[in-house]
């Protein structure tokens, strides 16, 4: 699964004062926030109730951070002493969570830009999760701090950083409430931070769908800690499946092992489960191999339903060599402490899978912080319930320009071109006669495609048929990622037109009108995430961004899509790229490899990542039990 990287504060006069967070968290006589420098008290006020709007309730009481404690809080004394000469009034920018689009925005942008801001970020996760290699780290392959770096690597001389969740955004005062994650129910532990600008990047939660048992029963991996639980499951059923004690119905159960979801997480968490089997589990249990079942539960017709065809049979094919058993046309209904329900979309028949451990890999759900956000923005700004939409340039609607959203937690809005048809119409009418011929269509769709960057497909598929290629045509169709149902769309469209062929208005209005009616919301990836984070750096490191800032001059967010890869077992990999297409098998294994180490953020990470993978094929897996105390 292809997610990887494509990845200030200016204070107050006043230096003598700063902010001091309590060392023991855990007393709430320690009012203050702790620094070495200096300390200042700060004012402590009753939070209102919310029980209507968001339905979030928060902690009675909360400190009050003041503006000039905050501007010189956690800054090192020489940037306090540089601090004096700066200017006393610069935007003060929030970044709300620590994924991939907040530690993209941070890392990519520079300290020089940085410094035209006051940045604070705001996380309860104190470190930067690569994701992709969260199934490589629940079965041994890599360990867990191979794929985690520090916020502090990433924020020193750039901004401040505080380990707290926040629990309330005030859009109206442009401020957020935060409490420190262990203490966000006792008293004094909260604490108020004002914004200029707020950078949400809070990502978003897992989705059960409603389904019953999935929340007590299951295993999730969206966590390092979902990844800890799940090795020491895996461990677990292995060991108790050892004893001279355990029936033989007992052994059945306890080594079949469930995967819901035929997306890339789901994939790569089978096939890394068998890959463990195989190469450790083979060795060390050997008489406990012939009650050893994976299996993959997918409500399609096939796996990896958002890559071509080719990939997904090739995918089920693998998976038929490997053993691991595709439960496709398959809906879970329910999950009971050991076994799965499921139903059989055509046919309606019932089954139950019993399971030693059960993975639940399908589905993102919105964060109940977006959703508080959303409650507090004027009434009709925002049309989707599960996002905060946003504009091209990634402002949140109804914020007035104070409010940008990242990632997950964000849909950008994509304009519609059919809008602008007549002005398109005109504009590539070259000849003025009220038609469009071929080589105008093709010209005119991609100078719109600027605007209207879904018009830039369609201008691709045009080239070959108006007789003459255009350079500039080829490379962006090379850079932009187009896949086969795209392809197929376009052919729908446009297969019917030729060189003789002309366009009214009217029927290029209607053409547009359908081109619109295809555009889709960004997938919810590490891909897009980290692009818009480059993109907002780019932004604040072009100008001063401050509320109802005029971007206009500026071009807006525009996703490239760079590939798609995925890990199907026994060094196997796919590849969906638009330079090299698709590629399948064990070169395609070596690419994955490759990409998941180079996308490490430091080179640190990259080293123990490459070292992992050499452990794991030369001296095997450790499987020791160690994170038993951590599994719940």
């Amino acid at each position: 699964m292809i997610s990887g990287p494509a990845f200030t504060a200016a204070s107050s006069s006043k230096s003598n004062a700063s902010l001091c967070l309590a060392q023991d968290v855990g007393r709430p006589s320690r009012r203050c926030f702790c620094n070495q420098h200096l300390a200042a008290k700060v004012e402590r006020k009753s939070l209102p109730k919310r029980t209507t709007r968001g339905n979030f309730k928060f902690s009675p009481v909360a400190a009050v951070i003041d503006k000039e404690s905050l501007e010189a809080s956690y800054k090192p004394s020489e940037q306090l002493a540089q601090s004096a000469s700066t200017p006393t009034e610069v935007p003060k920018v929030v970044v709300l969570g620590s994924g991939w689009a907040a530690m993209s925005f941070i890392k990519q942008l520079s300290k020089t830009a940085a410094s035209k801001y006051d940045i604070t970020v705001v996380s309860p996760r104190n470190y930067f999760l690569y994701t992709p290699l969260l199934p490589a780290v629940a079965t041994g392959t890599c360990e867990d701090r191979s794929i985690v770096e520090p916020v502090r690597n990433f924020v020193h001389g750039k901004a401040k950083y505080f380990e707290a969740e926040c629990k309330q955004v005030d859009v109206a005062q442009k401020q957020i409430t935060a409490c420190y994650k262990k203490d966000s129910e006792a008293p004094g532990e909260c604490f108020d931070i004002p914004y200029d600008i707020l950078v949400v990047a809070v990502g978003s939660t897992r989705n059960t769908f409603g389904c019953p048992g999935v929340e007590e029963h299951c295993m999730f991996l969206k966590s390092i800690d979902d990844a800890h639980r799940l090795r020491s499951k895996i461990s677990e059923c292995f060991e108790r499946a050892a004893v001279p004690c355990a029936t033989e119905e007992e052994k059945q159960r306890l080594l079949s092992f469930v995967v819901v979801g035929g997306g890339p997480t789901g994939v790569e968490v089978a096939a890394e489960l068998h890959d463990m089997v195989d190469e450790d589990m083979k060795r060390l249990y050997p008489e406990l191999m012939r009650y050893v079942r994976i299996r993959l539960v997918e409500n399609k017709d096939h796996v990896l339903g958002t890559y071509n065809r080719t990939i997904s049979e090739y995918t089920a094919k693998q998976f038929e060599r490997s053993g691991i058993e595709l439960v496709v046309n398959n809906r879970v209904k329910a999950v009971e402490a050991s076994s799965v329900q499921v139903s059989n979309s055509k046919t309606g028949e019932m089954q139950h899978i019993e399971y030693g451990a059960c993975v639940w890999a399908t589905g993102i759900n919105t964060n109940p912080l977006i959703r508080q956000i959303q409650a507090d923005l004027p009434e009709g700004s925002q049309g989707n319930g599960r996002f905060l939409v946003t504009d091209k340039y990634l402002r949140v609607r109804g914020s007035g320009g104070s409010i940008f959203c990242l990632g997950d937690a964000g849909s950008v809005t994509q304009e519609q071109a059919h809008a602008h048809a007549a002005e398109l119409f005109r504009e590539g009418d070259a000849n003025g006669d009220g038609k469009l011929q071929l080589k105008e269509l093709r010209d005119i769709l991609l100078k719109g495609s600027k605007e209207f960057p879904q018009l830039a497909d369609y201008a691709h598929f045009l080239d070959g048929k108006a007789g003459s290629l255009r350079l500039d045509l080829l490379a962006k169709k090379a850079i932009s990622g187009i896949r086969g149902k795209q392809d197929t769309m376009s052919e729908a469209l446009l297969g019917g037109l030729s060189m003789s062929s002309e366009l009214s208005l009217e029927e290029f209005e209607g053409l547009l009108q359908k081109i619109d009616e295809s555009l889709r919301g960004l997938p919810a990836t590490a891909q897009v995430a980290n692009q818009e984070g480059g993109y907002l750096a780019k932004i604040f490191g072009t100008a001063v961004v401050e509320p109802e800032a005029d971007l206009s001059t500026l071009p807006g967010f525009e996703y490239k899509h760079k590939g798609s890869l995925a890990y199907v077992g026994e060094d196997n990999a796919v590849l969906d790229q638009p330079l090299l297409g698709t590629l399948l098998g064990k070169g395609a294994g070596i690419v994955w490899k490759g990409f998941e180490t180079y996308g490490q953020l430091s080179t640190r990470n990259r080293v123990l990542v490459a070292l992992d993978w050499f452990r794991a094929k030369v001296f095997g897996r450790d499987i020791s039990n160690i994170n038993s105390s951590r599994s719940g």
